[in-house]
């Protein structure tokens, strides 16, 4: 079963649960499933915030995220240079900064392959021994954090898209979501460089079987050009 296959079969689908049950078993940190078993795009509106969507961490979710504690993410990947700036708010306090809270993100390179999986139907090449373009950081004061890495490419039935998995300090899983990107940026992005052979992508965020219900609590915004890089901003709300 290829990638796009498993995408359309959905959460339902009995495929993901060993990427589920690795991620738990093999995680210092693990999710709590009863809070984040991700039914696509819910969220919760009350007050001055809107809690972000949940989304799917599958089919490729970091296996052991503890170990990846790390600004700079990029490792060998070639690509537009992405600085990543997720702020997490905390809904039960009146939508405040949340301080020391985990956060992991991961996606793919600019030809559209994840590390740590591979050799299969879903993906041909095999980066099952390398982790690039994963990495977890903890919130400041501002409940900001920092990454540095590229902009993702794209694969076949999904559009461009970050993961992101937000613990508590202590571990508690709050949210799994993903954040999505302005078309009209990644095509000038996909035009160029190391994505240009790959090409434009093949799903557009309103066809996107993740996306296609709406965007508004998981679209980035993204400054800069592709000579001097990109800069995406982004909230994350969540209840802690």
């Amino acid at each position: 079963m290829d990638r796009k296959d498993f995408l359309k079969r959905g959460l339902g689908s009995l495929a993901i649960v060993p990427f589920f049950t690795a991620c738990k078993d093999a995680e210092d940190v693990s999710p709590d499933t009863s809070t984040t078993t991700g039914s696509t795009n819910t969220s919760n509106t009350s007050g001055s915030c809107t809690i972000t969507a949940t989304e799917t961490e599958g089919p490729f979710p970091t296996k052991v995220p503890g170990s990846l504690v790390q600004n700079d993410i990029t490792s060998d990947r070639t690509g537009t240079k992405l600085t990543v700036k997720i702020t997490i708010q905390n809904k039960n306090n009146s939508c405040a900064a949340l301080a020391n809270a985990l956060v992991d993100i991961w996606h793919c390179d600019a030809n559209g392959n994840y590390s740590e999986y591979g050799g299969t139907g879903m993906q041909s090449t095999n980066y099952t021994s390398v982790h690039f373009l994963r990495g977890r950081q903890t919130t400041d004061a501002n409940g900001l954090v920092t990454f540095t890495t590229i902009y993702p490419g794209w694969y076949s039935g999904r559009a461009t898209h970050i993961h992101v998995h937000v613990y508590n300090s202590s571990g508690k899983s709050l949210l799994v979501t993903q954040i999505a990107f302005p078309e009209d940026t990644s095509k000038v992005v996909y035009a160029q460089g190391v994505y240009a052979s790959h090409g434009q992508a093949d799903t557009t965020n309103a066809r996107d079987n993740v996306f296609g219900d709406g965007v508004g609590t998981e679209m980035s915004t993204i400054t800069g050009s592709v000579s001097a890089g990109y800069v995406l901003a982004h909230t994350i709300v969540v209840s802690a």
